[in-house]
């Protein structure tokens, strides 16, 4: 069997891996050090959870070792997808170059500017960032990536998804030619295909598992749902999901719920906290402290239900998370296999249960297609309707009540019972006689009583005779200048007339 002392490692290096308790390295590790040490470009293929991180941290502190970085210039680039992530690779850097003098910088938003400007002044070996914000920095010039000597690109996939790629390769056209890259994904995209093919040279692929596949150490689980009415599903997903860790029992130590989208993350948290579980969300719209100090929490035990996006389903290493509950089935196929993989890591057994309505049936299939297998189901935990949603026949029968008046016709919902309709008042004579003459085009016959309305041709009139009097008093109209002529103007073209 394969040791970390078999693998060309500084003794540095092997010594803080000692230091962290690894002794024998994970098949990714054991393929993707090696040539990374020749200085060999690597793709790595590996399912979540297998140590892809250490694979390219420890040869890039064995390389870095020697030398020393310039201002503004870091000697090599870690590209990562979300802020957690890039905060845990800088924790494994920290973690594996105890022993070496290598300074860092971590470039992720919700941070202070300037606290990152002073860290590149004085310049870094390693520099760890999100796109975004590395790009924000190269913009206000204070940055170059001309001496760097390795990149590495991590969760290339999620890169894709997040709509990464024209960023990745505009920072790739300000990197050297001559740097070595290293690529690691879950999973293999046609896309990133292209990517690597554009810009790894002849690369060292490593795939230690078939694209896409979930641990063996996690059992999987479909309950199946069916909303009794359209509006009441998200109430019966949340009472479901509450059935669901009830009946885990003590087993479920911890866990982290998946949602779809980011109101749903903050709507489930609350309900889960409401009804007496220990819940707290996690999400892109949330502050970077807020979101760091939640982690913090479910790592260290004193939070237990971690409500989250897919911004906690890449990379995360919570190593003894015992459920993944996904409250709503993952859209794009892959999400399921990174999601699922936050539980069951480093050999540990873990459970992930998913709940599914009639219309997740498309995205349900398509999981299946991605794992090559198909997931066990079960029926839904919950016997009858909830008991916070009335049942139909509890529901008051509502009529609608129009009230008349100035109120434009405004509707209320009463608890009254159904009147029947008035009949009709009669209509008079006169008003049937009128309809027929409006009909058989005759003229309409006044009453004296209502008021008489002018007639156009009656406005013409009064207006002609308003120009009539004007004429009088102004001399008579020019003609082409408009009736707002000045009387000393019109006076004028009168005399010259009269001349």
């Amino acid at each position: 069997m394969t040791k970390f002392s078999d693998l060309a490692l500084s003794p540095k290096v092997l010594k803080a891996v000692e230091a962290a308790g690894y002794h024998t390295p994970t098949p990714i590790q054991a393929g993707a050090i090696p040539p990374a040490l020749e200085g060999r470009d690597v793709l790595g293929i590996a399912q979540t959870g297998t140590g892809k991180t250490a694979s390219f941290t420890l040869p890039m502190i064995h390389l870095l070792a020697r030398g020393r970085a310039r201002a503004r210039m870091p000697r090599s680039l870690v590209l990562c997808p979300t802020r957690e992530l890039a905060a845990q690779v800088a924790e494994n850097f920290d973690t594996y170059a105890a022993n070496v003098k290598l300074t860092k910088a971590l470039l992720i938003g919700g941070v202070s500017f300037k606290e990152q400007d002073a860290l590149i002044d004085r310049g870094v070996d390693v520099l760890i960032a999100t796109p975004g914000r590395l790009l924000d920095h190269f913009e206000r010039g204070k940055l170059l990536l001309t001496g760097v000597q390795i990149m590495v690109v991590d969760e290339a996939d999620r890169m894709l998804d997040m709509g990464f790629i024209p960023d990745i390769e505009r920072i790739f056209s300000l990197t050297p030619f001559t740097r070595q890259t290293m690529f690691y994904s879950a999973t293999m995209a046609p896309e990133i295909e292209r990517i690597t093919n554009m810009f790894l040279s002849n690369p060292a692929r490593i795939e230690v598992a078939r694209q896409a596949t979930a641990s063996e150490t996690i059992a999987q689980e479909v309950v199946l749902l069916k909303p009794s009415r359209r509006d009441r599903s998200a109430g019966e997903k949340r009472a479901a999901l509450r059935a669901l860790i009830d009946r885990e029992g003590a087993a479920c130590t911890n866990a982290i719920v998946f949602c779809n989208r980011k109101t749903d993350v903050d709507i489930v948290a609350k309900s889960l906290k409401t009804h007496g579980y220990d819940a707290a969300p996690i999400h892109g719209d949330l502050e970077q402290s807020q979101r760091t100090r939640t982690l913090d929490f479910f790592r260290d035990g004193s939070l237990r239900f971690l409500v989250a996006s897919d911004v906690a389903a890449r990379g995360l290493d919570i190593p003894a998370v015992s459920h993944v509950f996904n409250f709503d089935v993952p859209t794009h196929s892959e999400d399921y296999v990174h999601r699922i993989g936050r539980t069951g890591r480093a050999g540990r057994d873990g459970k992930a249960v998913m709940l599914s309505t009639p219309a997740d049936e498309k995205n349900l299939a398509a999981i299946e297609r991605l794992i090559g297998t198909t997931i066990p189901r079960s029926d839904s935990p919950l016997s009858t309707t909830p008991a916070e949603e009335p049942t139909e026949e509890e529901r008051p029968k509502r009529t609608r009540v129009r009230r008349g008046g100035r109120s434009g016709g405004r509707e209320k919902e009463a608890d009254a019972p159904v009147v029947k309709a008035a009949e009709p008042a009669p209509v008079a004579v006169e008003d049937v006689a009128e309809a027929e003459a409006i009909q058989q085009d005759e003229p309409r016959v006044e009453r004296r009583d209502e008021p008489r309305e002018p007639r156009r041709d009656e406005e013409r009139d009064d207006n002609r005779g308003r120009n009539r009097n004007r004429e009088r008093d102004n001399g008579p109209k020019v003609v082409g200048m408009g009736d707002h002529l000045p009387s000393f103007i019109a006076m004028s073209f009168d005399e010259r007339k009269a001349g």
